[in-house]
């Protein structure tokens, strides 16, 4: 289900009247409860391979983590050898400055401190996210034009 349509849902949900609102799909629960003046939305994805799953209150996407405990561990040794790239600010995730450019980065590609990773979209307002750290990009961990939020996990890079 893409955001588009979970925004129709909450307005649509919003303008019915009625108070609460249930919908599970294959991957995916969306739970819309209604109040004066209030709408609160949660909307649950499980994960698929590799993907994280996102959790959203009023259209507002906010990460949950739901992995079980071991997998997490593998997850963590795997991954301490790497920098993490994190999100500055909340916002929609780019990975090219435009639909029919390449992206900034992709897995394989070395940067240096000061580049151009990725592009966050925040209140109409295109940011570039410059590394912080020199090396190789290992990981991608967000999908193009997903929402992020602050100190979210964008890439997994390899310093050595």
């Amino acid at each position: 289900m893409e955001l588009k349509e979970i925004q129709n849902l909450i307005k649509f949900v919003a303008k019915s009247g009625v108070s609460e609102v249930k919908l599970e799909l294959k991957d995916l629960k969306i739970t819309i409860k209604t109040g004066v003046g209030k709408t609160e939305t949660t909307i649950i994805q499980q994960p698929m391979a590799e993907q994280i799953p996102i959790a959203v209150q009023a259209a507002a996407p906010i990460p949950v983590q739901t992995e079980s405990a071991t997998s997490s561990e593998e997850n963590q040794d795997e991954d301490s050898k790497y920098i993490t790239v994190k999100s500055p600010i909340i916002g929609t995730f780019y990975r090219k400055p435009s639909p029919d450019k390449s992206s900034f980065v992709k897995v394989g590609d070395t940067i240096d401190v000061g580049d151009t990773v990725c592009i966050i979209e925040a209140m109409k307002l295109f940011n570039e996210v410059e590394s912080e750290v020199a090396g190789k990009i290992v990981k991608v961990l967000v999908d193009d034009s997903s929402p992020v939020e602050f100190d979210q996990p964008l890439f997994l890079v390899d310093p050595s």
